[in-house]
């Protein structure tokens, strides 16, 4: 839950105290009332600012309307008028925006790098990197919702989450032990957002001794022994899950013997094999698994073995796919349901 914010005091805020609870520097502050006008003109004898309640509440709502991908200058415009306007509201306005005025090109898409080093994105990604190096978690979590009820969880995992994760991974490898909690906080989010979308679409799982030799069990997804990344494979869940197929997902760093006694007892016909390292992607794992069978005698099947991360890359065995992303991952395995 969100902390509440302190009031503020009727004498009113200092610039420090203020860019403290904005998370802005005091810099961006005195930007922002020479250029969009969303100053104060209360100052005390010794001509320092103070910022009045009133104040606050113009620069709380433009720090989440910018947070959230809106240009700055119609950000200072809605919150000196008090519209009320969301920040998701906000994005899908600006988005559909043409190029006059700073928004995004008729294709949706911003060319402004922001603090983070984006590159050529959509509009949403701007909002969501501002809000990541902000660590305003609760506008990630509205900004990622947002995304997967637009675009659903193909879309926003390739359009939005995909480019900030690398950019926020980019700016962590060029600055040092930087921006460390940022990548956390955003993964924490992604990963939170992808489970949320994944819909109960879930059979009860059988008995060990009562797997069914011809109706089909659910997907099983897994990372291999030392896989510790799990986002692409939880994105991946999810994405079944929009179209309705059952999953089980095992998650990180999954022991060989647990992973064959739960393909035993559920009877996939189809298992994902995750691997983001080639030091922990195993080909003799992806044999073994893909040679388990269960059923009853006479009709006992084996799964379809797919393969996904980079750590496969020149390794993949012969009749294991290896899709190239998670739209490809999507077809193929809910093709093999």
């Amino acid at each position: 839950m969100a902390r509440e914010r302190e009031p503020v005091p009727e004498v009113g805020l200092t610039t420090g105290a203020l860019a403290r609870r904005l998370g802005v520097s005091p810099t961006t502050l005195r930007s922002w009332d020479r250029r969009y006008g969303v100053g104060t003109e209360v100052r005390t004898e010794g001509r320092h600012r103070r910022w009045s309640p009133r104040d606050v509440a113009v620069l709380e709502a433009m720090c989440r309307l910018t947070s959230a991908g809106v240009p700055p200058a119609e950000a200072a415009r809605a919150a000196r008028a008090g519209a009320g306007v969301s920040a998701t509201a906000a994005v899908s306005a600006t988005a559909q925006d043409g190029p006059d005025g700073g928004s995004p090109d008729g294709d949706g898409r911003s060319h402004a790098a922001g603090a983070l080093p984006l590159g050529d994105v959509r509009q949403e990604c701007r909002g969501l990197a501002r809000a990541a190096v902000r660590l305003d978690a609760p506008a990630v979590d509205d900004l990622l919702t947002a995304a997967v009820d637009r675009h659903g969880v193909v879309g926003a995992w390739h359009d939005v989450m995909m480019p900030v994760l690398h950019a926020v991974g980019r700016k962590w490898e060029t600055s040092g032990d930087r921006y460390v909690e940022v990548e956390h906080l955003l993964s924490w989010h992604v990963s939170t957002t992808l489970r949320r979308a994944t819909r109960r679409v879930n059979p009860p799982a059988p008995p060990p001794e009562a797997v069914p030799a011809t109706a089909p069990g659910p997907v099983v997804l897994a990372c291999v022994p030392g896989e510790q990344h799990t986002l692409a494979l939880e994105a991946l869940t999810a994405a079944l899950s929009e179209r309705g197929v059952p999953t089980r997902m095992f998650g990180a760093a999954v022991p060989a013997e647990a992973l064959t006694a739960a393909v035993r007892r559920l009877g996939p016909p189809v298992v994902v094999l995750w691997a983001q390292a080639r030091s922990t992607a195993s080909t003799p794992l992806a044999a073994h698994v893909a040679g388990t069978r269960w059923g009853a005698r006479g009709a006992r099947r084996r799964p379809l073995v797919v393969l996904g991360g980079t750590g496969w890359a020149g390794s993949a065995p012969s009749g294991m796919p290896r899709p190239g992303g998670l739209g490809e991952a999507l077809e193929l395995v809910s093709g093999g349901y």
